[in-house]
């Protein structure tokens, strides 16, 4: 489903060879997991973007369902990213004025996917939101506001999820609760799911993981352990 190969990333600030990042090589298959962890600054941000392609590397390859990225015009990447990619971002971005099945229903329209409506309220009912389906995302709390965006990046059941730092303002009940809901959904959807963090705690949770050392700029490893 997914290959990054070769990465290296440069934003082109005074202090080039400060900012140069180079990233591992890793692959996710539609049903596997792994957790990119590292703390601030170390480039998971810049990472998530690349395997979005939100951003062009440098140098390497970002391949998605055996299209390559980088060989793509921003509007081909743009179409092959919502039909392949569900993204769960920190801070959760909805139209304010639309209802919140209108919110899910919203990515197809704007990819050209026909949108399975009741695939979208059976995914409500199932995040304990059946009763919210017709409310405005902005009279939601934040924790619901979070469950539609996680209903949002699977309702089109997308090869890979990208959730970004989806636990790490939680306390320890709420952080197991989000990481059981999106490793549910993924499963559900047979996708492939990243889970980009700075948040320790997932760590002993993931058998694959890529850690990202403090400085950019060096080679990154990647690693895989087993669970206690």
């Amino acid at each position: 489903m997914l290959i990054v190969k070769h990465l290296k990333f440069n934003y082109h600030t005074a202090a080039e060879d400060e900012s140069a990042m180079e990233f591992p090589d890793f692959s996710l298959a539609r049903g596997e997991e792994k957790l990119l962890l590292g703390a601030s600054g170390t480039g998971k941000t810049t990472l998530l973007h690349l395997v979005a392609g939100m951003l062009t590397p440098e140098q390497g390859s970002v391949e998605l369902a055996g299209e390559d990225f980088g060989a793509m015009s921003s509007a081909a990447r743009d179409r092959h990213r919502g039909r392949h990619i569900g993204i769960v971002f920190q801070q959760p971005h909805f139209v304010q004025s639309l209802t919140v099945l209108e919110n899910l229903m919203m990515p197809g329209l704007l990819t050209g996917q026909t949108m399975d409506q009741s695939y979208a309220q059976e995914l409500l009912e199932e995040l304990g939101l059946g009763h919210k389906i017709w409310a405005a995302v902005s009279a939601l709390s934040a924790g619901e506001q979070q469950r539609v965006s996680i209903a949002r990046a699977v309702v089109h059941k997308p090869g890979l999820i990208l959730a970004d730092e989806p636990t790490s303002a939680l306390d320890d009940d709420n952080a197991k609760a989000v990481l059981d809901l999106l490793r549910r959904q993924a499963q559900k959807a047979g996708a492939a799911l990243l889970i980009v963090t700075h948040d320790n705690r997932l760590k002993s949770q993931f058998e694959s993981k890529v850690e990202l050392p403090l400085r950019a700029g060096i080679a990154y490893g990647a690693t895989k352990t087993r669970k206690a």
